[in-house]
């Protein structure tokens, strides 16, 4: 029989590799970046043009490389971290493998520019497709310049794949401020189609986390710190007023990685419990110092997915860490007993007092069922004939119903369709604590949810004003100035265009600030400042490119802004509007999220309950 097993070319076990390691242009960004700070650089530029698809450049001025390790440094598996097995258990560099220029060169054209201290001549390398084009010396500065163009040019599948541009430059924004947080001793710069994104000093970490974020987020940090034998943790907590329900910022480090760790996420979780509104996180930026023989980061290609030795050890460690720091945001403040300067308060006496006790009057000969001589009105007719007369007797002769359309439709048990329960509804309805509506239909008892119902009819209405591009602007007396970070301005410049059409003009006045001139007339009363934020973090939280998919997460986030909140109480008419404008949407049993609006519980059932 013939033999079917044969080892792989190297192009292949490359290109096999890059699918692990080279997802999009952000990985290449991120491997770079990595090896920079492993040689040492202390200043580190990058340079992306068409987010990363056309060109990728790294500048660091670390150590560099001699010629030998240039050429060698882009085999699989050639690597300067670790020599033997046993150092993959005591790592103290971001890289290890070897796999990630082997990768990048399998998939791109790369070119190298590096030269060592102690040369005066460099070295420059060019690949294609993993093979060598050219190798010749160079003048050029210390440290290294990898230059990464057409990525996946030689792949067109994956190339294919890649998504819009601001989405791509998202994803690299997100692993770039991941790196920078972990660095804050090294400065970096980043460039976008010649525009500079980024411009991060060397600096302590607080003020490197309020370099990127904006400086609002000073004022909402805790310091976190403790060492044990186990472990040191430190890093900053988020006040519980600073909660938010989507786009906190938060992150985890070991050894100066980043990590995604859920479990000791529920740590923090858990230190909030009762103190953040549900469904709602604050932003964290913790830090773990953990003996490097106690982890093992060589279990997943990206390196985010680490394990720990001593998991439900570090767990209590860094629960009971994030209690105290909270602990000590709440302290009491001590009471000032020194009454110098101070205004004299009497001290009360009994004695002296002239106060007396309040006391009610009331005719207890009054009976409001009791007919008078002069006109009577039609209020105590109806809570007579509800409750009988004054004496607990009960009126049986009276058979007329005050609600005689409610009670009439309990009778029979139907299946009822939406566009039906508009016509059989009974024109009265109740507010149930502030939040549902109930109202009799033919075949039971209909409840809506008066929030839900409201952002349904909002959002169909602002994908209409999207469509047809009806946004009406309401100019601002006082324009309000908003700040965003690197990554939420990009976001912003994306969906721009659309918000326009919604009626939003904002300009921008650099430096991640923006002014906001005008609102939609249609949500006069908001918080216009907030409302943009949450639209900004909704559209990079949901990642959207394509432009229906960015209206429906603009219409979605300004209905749930301008829909009635819960606990306002509303009228029969208020009530009965809503009902009505519900069944003409297009939807009425789910909102655009996909939340139960309403629903019917059947005659039949609510007769078993009080048979």
């Amino acid at each position: 029989m013939k033999d079917v097993i044969q080892l792989l070319p190297d192009s292949v076990a490359n290109q096999i590799a890059a699918g692990e390691v080279i997802q999009r242009p952000a990985s290449v960004v991120k491997e770079l970046v990595e090896n920079a700070i492993d040689a040492g650089a202390q200043t580190i530029h990058v340079l992306i043009v068409d987010a990363g698809r056309t060109s990728i450049q790294v500048v660091d001025d670390g150590k560099g490389m001699s010629e030998t390790d240039a050429r060698l440094a882009f085999e699989r598996h050639a690597t300067s971290k670790i020599r033997q097995a046993d150092d993959l258990f005591a790592l103290h560099t971001m890289g290890f493998r070897g796999e990630a220029l082997a990768s990048i060169a399998a998939v791109a054209q790369v070119e190298l520019q590096t030269r060592m201290s102690d040369e005066e001549i460099g070295t420059r390398l060019s690949l294609s497709g993993s093979r060598v084009v050219a190798q010749e010396p160079v003048a050029c500065a210390m440290g290294s310049r990898f230059s990464v163009e057409n990525l996946f040019f030689n792949v067109p599948a994956r190339r294919k794949f890649l998504k819009s541009n601001s989405t791509e430059l998202n994803h690299i924004l997100t692993a770039f401020e991941r790196i920078v947080l972990v660095n804050p001793g090294i400065g970096f710069t980043l460039h976008s189609n010649g525009t500079e994104l980024l411009n991060l000093r060397a600096c302590g970490l607080r003020q490197r986390i309020v370099d990127v974020f904006g400086k609002k987020i000073n004022q909402d940090l805790l310091s976190l710190g403790v060492e044990t034998t186990v472990c040191n943790i430190s890093g900053f907590v988020g006040k519980p007023e600073s909660a938010r329900k989507k786009g906190a910022h938060q992150y985890f480090f070991v050894n100066g990685r980043y990590m995604k760790h859920p479990y000791f996420h529920k740590a923090v979780a858990a230190a909030f419990e009762r103190l953040v509104p549900a469904g709602e996180q604050v932003p964290y930026f913790i830090y773990f110092d953990v003996p490097a023989e106690d982890i093992d980061v060589n279990i997943h290609p990206t390196k985010t997915e680490i394990k720990f030795e001593n998991e439900q050890t570090i767990w209590q460690i860094l629960a009971a860490s994030v209690k105290e720091s909270i602990g000590k945001f709440n302290d009491v403040p001590a009471i000032d007993f020194d009454t110098e300067g101070c205004p004299d308060i009497p001290v009360f006496n009994p004695s002296h007092a002239t106060s007396f006790v309040p006391k009610v009057h009331y005719d207890p000969q009054y009976n409001p069922f009791k007919h008078s001589s002069a006109g009577q009105s039609k209020a105590p007719k109806e809570w007579s004939r509800l409750y009988g007369s004054a004496d607990g007797s009960s009126l049986e002769g009276e058979t007329e119903s005050i609600l005689p359309e409610a009670m009439n439709l309990f009778d029979e048990e139907v299946a009822v369709a939406p566009n039906d329960i508009a016509v059989d509804k009974s024109p009265v309805h109740y507010q149930y604590k502030g939040k549902y509506i109930m109202t009799a239909v033919k075949s039971g008892l209909m409840i809506i949810d008066q929030h839900r119902a409201h952002v349904r009819i909002l959002y169909d209405e602002y994908m209409e004003r999207l469509h047809n591009q009806l946004g009406n602007t309401q100019r601002l007396l006082f324009p309000e100035i908003i700040r965003f970070s690197a990554v939420e301005s990009a976001v912003l410049d994306h969906i721009l265009p659309t918000m326009a059409h919604l009626g939003f003009d904002l300009s921008d006045l650099g430096n991640g600030s923006y002014a906001l001139n005008g609102m939609p007339a249609f949500v006069e009363g908001l918080d216009g400042v907030k409302l943009v934020q949450d639209m900004v973090k909704e559209t990079r939280t949901s990642g959207t490119s394509i432009a229906e998919e960015m209206h429906h997460v603009l219409a979605l986030c300004l209905a749930h802004h301008a829909a009635i909140p819960y606990g306002q109480v509303l009228g029969n008419e208020e009530m009965e509007n809503i009902q009505n404008r519900l069944f003409a949407c297009s939807n009425v049993n789910y909102t655009p999220d996909g939340k139960t609006i309403l629903t019917i519980f059947p005659q039949s059932d609510i007769e078993k309950k009080l048979g």
